[in-house]
């Protein structure tokens, strides 16, 4: 099946869903970073440009550079699943509801989301990646879907980079979204 990641970067988590046996949809702003993940993968992307994307397409892996809210439902209509790694929390508060809204309104009815967020004391270090509680998830998605948490995990001694940005706590949450529709 079709896995969406949203605002994948150059993340090698498409790489392993691949391996999985899952074709993978991307979306990405920077085509620096969508060039970059194709060239340090060894691959060699097939280019085309349409109306509101330049799609990059190699090995089963597409991604389409430009404005995740200028997708439509057309261009996640095959997609199963999302797995989303990075992308809430790479937003500030303010544009999470949008985001979410957009994605509840393009995804399929029986989608289903992997999420996973950071949780920290968001006064000790701005974002990226911002800190989004479970209460935030829940808040964002339960007039749309069911959302079970999965796993609390304490991942600040995994993350020196965070402890030397000041982080005291680092928690990440990884919850299923089932869609409602």
């Amino acid at each position: 099946s079709e896995v969406f990641v949203p605002l994948c970067g150059k993340s090698i988590d498409m790489l392993w869903l691949r391996k999985q046996g899952h074709s993978v949809l991307g979306v990405e702003l920077s085509d620096i970073a969508v060039q970059a993940f194709f060239i340090e993968n060894g691959y060699t992307p097939h280019h085309v440009a349409h109306e509101k994307f330049n799609v990059c397409e190699a090995d089963d892996i597409r991604i389409l550079c430009g404005d995740f809210f200028d997708l439509g439902k057309g261009d996640v209509a095959k997609v199963k699943a999302v797995y989303d790694r990075a992308s809430l929390v790479a937003l500030p508060p303010d544009m999470r509801e949008r985001y979410v809204q957009h994605l509840m309104t393009i995804l399929p009815p029986t989608t289903k989301i992997l999420l996973i967020t950071f949780d920290y004391p968001q006064a000790e270090m701005s974002g990226p990646p911002f800190a989004v509680s479970a209460g935030e998830v829940e808040a964002l998605y339960s007039e749309h879907a069911e959302v079970r948490l999965l796993a609390e995990l304490d991942v600040l001694t995994q993350n020196p980079r965070f402890q030397e940005r000041g982080l005291s706590r680092l928690q990440e949450n990884i919850f299923l979204v089932n869609m409602k529709r």
